[in-house]
C-alpha cells in the first residue's frame, strides 16, 4: 500500500511538472493525447472489462463535442452549461446504442455499433445544424476565474485534473462490486446470470460508462480546439482508438491509457508517413492479438504469475483443507416446514424436431435431497436449465417458493434463492477464486449504481463486508490457500469444490447440482457426500443430477428417473432399483451393474462435448 502511494505521488508530481519542459506544439500533442486517453478508458470499460464490443466510441466523442458547439454558437448558452448538457446527451445516446446489446453479442454487436457510428458521421456531414462538411467554428473559451484557458499550458492542467478524476473513478468501478459483475459477465454471461448478476442492466451500464467518458472527451476537445468538423470523428480515428486499446491492453484501464498516449505520440512522429503508419498500426494490432492478447498491460501480469508459480514450486505446496460443516439449522417454523419448495408441472421442452422434455412433473419439498438420474440424453440438464431460467418451457409450468417462475430470468431466480452448478465447469476464468465467491455474495441490484456517483463511502463499506464474508466461505470450504489463484490453473477436484462454494455463497434456499461428482476420485466423492449432507442440514434443499449411482443411492432420500425426456420412475432408492421401467431403460448400460448401496465409485471426467439435453 505504501509503495502504491509513493508511486502515485511521483506520477502526480511528474504530471504537474510536465509542461515546464515542453514546447508549444508538444503541449498541444499532450493535450490531444489526454483526450484520447479518456476515450480509451471508456472503450476499455465497455470492451475489456464488460466484454461488449463497442465501435461507437468515436460517435460518443462527436456527440459531446457537437452538442457543446451547437449550444454555445447557435443558442448562446454558456460553455459549462452546454458541457453539462452535452454529457447528459451523450449518456442518453449511449443507452440508445446499448439497446442492441440486450439481444446480440460478439461480432454482431460490433457491426451494429459500427453502423450507428457511420450513421452519426453521415448526419454531421450533411446536417445544416452541424455545419455540414465545414463543421462549426467560434466555440467560446471555457471560462475559469483567474485562469486564462487560451493558454494550452494552463488548459493542460484542466485536462489533467479531469483525466485524473476519471481514471480514479474507472479504477474504483473495476475493483469493486460493479466492476466484478461486469468482468464476470465478460467471462461467462450465463454463469454470471445464475449468480444473480442482472445481465441486461449490466450491458446497458457498460455503454453508459463508455458514453460518459466519450462525452467528457468531446467537451474537452471542443474547449481546446474551439472548432469541430466531421473528419475528427471518422471511422479511421475509430480504428486508431481501437488500436490504442488493443495494444495497451483492453482489460487494464492503465494499459488503455498507455496505449492511447503512446500511439498518439507515435502518430505525430509518423505524420509525414501517414500511409505507411496506417499499415503499421494494422500489423501491430494483428501481432498483439495473436501473440499478446492482453496487450502491453498483460506482460507484467504474466511475468508476475510466472514468478509466483516458480516461487510456489520452491516453497510449501498449497493444499485443500478440510471442509468445515455448517451449523445444523435449529428447529423452527421455517426449518420444520416440509411444504413444497419446487413444483414442475407437465413441463415439455421442444428443440425444433427434438422433444427434450415430455410432460415432466416433479415436486421437491423443503429439506429434501432429491436425485435425478437417467441415461445420457434423457433430458436431465435440460430440466435444470428450465428450472433455473436458462430455457423457457414449451409447455407446462414451474413454481419456486410459491411463485410462478416459468418465465423468470436466471438472475431473478438467483435473487429469489435458487443457485446451481453446471455439468461443465463455468468458473470465471479471469477472476481469482476469491472474486468468484464475491460475485455470488453480492446481492445488490443494478439500480444501486447511483451510489458510485454520489456515495462512494457506502460502496467501500459494502465491499469490506463482502470480503469478510468471502474469507469465511473460503475458510469453510478449505480454499484459503487458493484465494488469489486463477481457477483454471487448479486441479479439477478443487475447481468442483470452488463451484459449490460459489453457489452456496448466494445463500440459496434451493441448490441444483449438475453432476457434482464428475471427475472426482473415491476420496473426493466421500468428501462431496459430507458437504452435500451438511448443506442440507443447514436448511438448503438440494436437487442433484448424477451418473454415480452409488452416490445417489447413499445420499438421496428420493430419486426421479428420466428416460427420453419422460419420468419413468420416482420413489425411494429401493423402489427405484426394483422398478421394471428403470431396469428396462438401463439395459445394456454399465450403470445397472453399479446399482448397489455400497461405497460409491469414482466417476470419470465429463465429456465436454455432451449435448445440453443430456
Amino acid at each position: 500500500m505504501r509503495s502504491r502511494l509513493i508511486t502515485t505521488g511521483v506520477v502526480v508530481l511528474a504530471a504537474w511538472a510536465l509542461p515546464y519542459g515542453l514546447g508549444g506544439y508538444t503541449i498541444h500533442v499532450v493535450n490531444i493525447a489526454l483526450i484520447y486517453a479518456l476515450l480509451a478508458i471508456g472503450m476499455g470499460l465497455a470492451m475489456g472489462v464488460s466484454g461488449q464490443i463497442n465501435l461507437a466510441q468515436v460517435a460518443f466523442f462527436g456527440v459531446g463535442a457537437y452538442t457543446v458547439a451547437i449550444l454555445t454558437t447557435h443558442y448562446g448558452h454558456g460553455f459549462w452549461v452546454s458541457a453539462l448538457l452535452a454529457v447528459l446527451a451523450t449518456v442518453v445516446v449511449g443507452l440508445f446504442v446499448g439497446i442492441p446489446a440486450l439481444r446480440m453479442q460478439s461480432h454482431y454487436l460490433g457491426i451494429v455499433t459500427l453502423g450507428l457510428a457511420l450513421g452519426f458521421i453521415n448526419w454531421i456531414t450533411n446536417a445544416e445544424i452541424s455545419g455540414g462538411a465545414d463543421g462549426i467554428s467560434g466555440i467560446p473559451l471555457p471560462p475559469l476565474p483567474g485562469v486564462d484557458l487560451s493558454s494550452e499550458y494552463l488548459y493542460y492542467y484542466l485536462e489533467a485534473v479531469v483525466f485524473g478524476l476519471a481514471l480514479l473513478f474507472g479504477l474504483f468501478v473495476v475493483h469493486t462490486s460493479l466492476g466484478r459483475r461486469l468482468r464476470a459477465m465478460r467471462d461467462d454471461a450465463l454463469a454470471a446470470g445464475a449468480m444473480g448478476a442482472e445481465i441486461p442492466f449490466l450491458r446497458m451500464t457498460a455503454f453508459l460508462l463508455a458514453s460518459l467518458y466519450g462525452g467528457l472527451a468531446g467537451v474537452l476537445y471542443a474547449g481546446l480546439i474551439r472548432y469541430v468538423a466531421p473528419e475528427t470523428f471518422s471511422i479511421g480515428n475509430m480504428f486508431i482508438l481501437l488500436a490504442m486499446v488493443v495494444i495497451g491492453g483492453r482489460r487494464s484501464l492503465v494499459g488503455c491509457v498507455v496505449g492511447a498516449v503512446g500511439l498518439t505520440l507515435v502518430r505525430e512522429w509518423l505524420s509525414d508517413f501517414s500511409t505507411y503508419a496506417q499499415l503499421g498500426y494494422g500489423v501491430v494490432v494483428v501481432l498483439m492479438v495473436v501473440f499478446a492478447p492482453t496487450g502491453l498491460a498483460g506482460v507484467p501480469t504474466r511475468l508476475r504469475a510466472l514468478y509466483l508459480r516458480r516461487r510456489a514450486q520452491r516453497t510449501t505446496r498449497a493444499e485443500l483443507r478440510p471442509f468445515i460443516p455448517y451449523a445444523v439449522a435449529e428447529d423452527s417454523a421455517d426449518s420444520a416446514d416440509t411444504g413444497v419448495l419446487l413444483s414442475v408441472e407437465a413441463v415439455s421442452k421442444q428443440f425444433r424436431g427434438l422433444r427434450a422434455l415430455d410432460e415432466v412433473t416433479l415436486t421437491v419439498h423443503h429439506g429434501e435431497i432429491r436425485g435425478v438420474v437417467g441415461p445420457n440424453g434423457s433430458g436431465k440438464t435440460t430440466l435444470f436449465n428450465v428450472i433455473s431460467g436458462f430455457y423457457r418451457a414449451t409447455a407446462g409450468s414451474v413454481s419456486f417458493a410459491g411463485s410462478d417462475t416459468t418465465t423468470a430470468r436466471p438472475y431473478t431466480l438467483s435473487l429469489a434463492g435458487l443457485a446451481r452448478t453446471f455439468q461443465n465447469l463455468r468458473l470465471f476464468g479471469q477472476l481469482t477464486v476469491r472474486e468468484n465467491i464475491l460475485v455470488a455474495l453480492d446481492r445488490t441490484r443494478a439500480h444501486t449504481i447511483w451510489q458510485y456517483a454520489v456515495w462512494q463511502p457506502g460502496v467501500l463499506a459494502r465491499e469490506r463486508g463482502l470480503r469478510a464474508q468471502a474469507d469465511e466461505i473460503l475458510e469453510r470450504y478449505g480454499l484459503v490457500d487458493f484465494a488469489e489463484a486463477d481457477p483454471s490453473s487448479l486441479p479439477y477436484g478443487i475447481q468442483r469444490r470452488i463451484e459449490i462454494a460459489r453457489a452456496m455463497a448466494a445463500r440459496p434456499r434451493l441448490l441444483l447440482l449438475d453432476e457434482p461428482a464428475a471427475g472426482l476420485n473415491g476420496e473426493e466423492v466421500q468428501q462431496l457426500i459430507r458437504i452435500v449432507r451438511s448443506i442440507r442440514d443447514s436448511g438448503t434443499t438440494v436437487v442433484l443430477i448424477e451418473h454415480n449411482m452409488g452416490l445417489v443411492m447413499s445420499l438421496c432420500e428420493k430419486i426421479t428417473v428420466l428416460s427420453s425426456g419422460r419420468v419413468i420412475a420416482e420413489g425411494t432408492p429401493q423402489e427405484v432399483v426394483s422398478a421394471p421401467e428403470v431396469i428396462e431403460a438401463y439395459l445394456g448400460d454399465s450403470e445397472l451393474a453399479e446399482l448397489d448401496l455400497g461405497t460409491p465409485r469414482s466417476a470419470a471426467p465429463p465429456d465436454r462435448a455432451k449435448e445440453a439435453t443430456s
